[in-house]
């Protein structure tokens, strides 16, 4: 009997190690697939596209900065690629460059749309294709996006409520029944849209009669030409309520050449540095701020937060409203 179970005992201790074994390796597979998927998580950074409007603008150009010099500040969280259009109406270029981010797999989409309208399909292309979308700038139009069952977030400026700020100030220089010019950015962009009424609330209030509306394309030759047109053909015009400050400097080369400097105010709207020295000596009488720079880093943070708790497009809020502040001569 002792013999017997003495050569059972080898038998079974043998058979309890290789159990033993068995059970220590099964417990430790999970653990090294966990780390060897944690580790494969740290090593891929989220792949951040900002895709802006025309750098031949300087605030797409202070937009593109700012960001730049966030990712450099935080490297080690995101990459960057950062990509414009050659003018403001380039929308079918835009359009290519998000459908090759589309083919490069970036992880999120920053976007200011060229227009508000045209970009919907390929941003639907996008969010299909599991990239985190997410708009700022002008305001993708959300009756397009609901057809296309789409949640995009907008993060920016209210575009009327600054307009509003600036045409207000411009009401208190001017009478009750002086005539003004608005001149539009890009007409099918939401931005241009609100700031255009922004401006035509703050005239209706002050009693100012708005005689022209014309689009310049946010762009300074264009503005020039289209201020010119309106000088012409308005003679007792005295104020240009321009929706960008590209447009303003062009509207006020148009009021030096008609001779008409300190007889005609002109506004603008973003604050770029090119627009400073024309508040200081009052060719230009005010303009705002939307902050160029924080936009685009106000997208991205929203585009990171949303990678980083995994959640879906429907998923993401509506609006995130960025700040915009009236500017006039210090």
């Amino acid at each position: 009997m002792n013999s017997h179970r003495k050569s059972v005992k080898p038998a079974l201790r043998r058979r309890f190690i290789s159990i033993a074994l068995s059970l220590s390796a099964c417990a430790a597979l999970p653990l090294s697939l966990y780390s060897t998927s944690a580790a494969a998580q740290a090593a891929h950074k989220p792949r951040v596209a900002l895709v802006m409007k025309s750098l031949a603008n300087e605030f797409f150009l202070t937009m593109e900065t700012g960001a730049k010099d966030y990712q450099k500040h935080n490297a080690n969280q995101f990459d960057l690629i950062t990509n414009g259009i050659k003018d403001e109406t380039d929308t079918a270029n835009q359009i290519r460059i998000v459908e090759q981010m589309i083919v490069s797999k970036v992880d999120a989409l920053v976007i200011a749309p060229a227009d508000s309208k045209a970009l919907v399909p390929v941003i639907k292309k996008a969010v299909d294709a599991g990239i985190i979308v997410v708009n700022i700038d002008n305001r993708l139009d959300p009756d397009v996006l609901k057809s296309k069952d789409l949640n995009v977030p907008f993060v920016g400026p209210d575009n009327a409520k600054g307009a509003r700020e600036v045409g207000a100030y411009l009401a208190k220089k001017l009478k009750s029944g002086d005539e003004v010019g608005i001149i539009e950015g890009v007409s099918t962009t939401t931005n241009a849209q609100q700031r255009t009424a922004g401006f035509k609330e703050a005239m209706q209030a002050g009693g100012m009669k708005v005689v022209a509306l014309q689009s310049g394309d946010w762009e300074i030759d264009k503005g020039n030409a289209v201020a010119s047109q309106i000088l012409n053909a308005n003679p007792n015009v005295k104020a240009l309520l321009c929706g960008n400050d590209n447009m303003a400097i062009g509207a006020v080369s148009a009021v030096r050449a008609a001779g008409k400097a300190g007889k005609v105010q002109v506004v603008g709207y973003d604050n770029i540095n090119a627009i400073k020295p024309m508040l200081a000596d009052g060719r230009v009488l005010a303009t705002a701020d939307q902050y160029a720079a924080k936009q685009a880093v106000f997208g991205i943070d929203t585009a990171l937060k949303a990678i980083s708790e995994h959640k879906k497009q429907s998923e993401l809020s509506g609006v995130v409203e960025t700040p915009v502040d009236l500017i006039t001569k210090k």
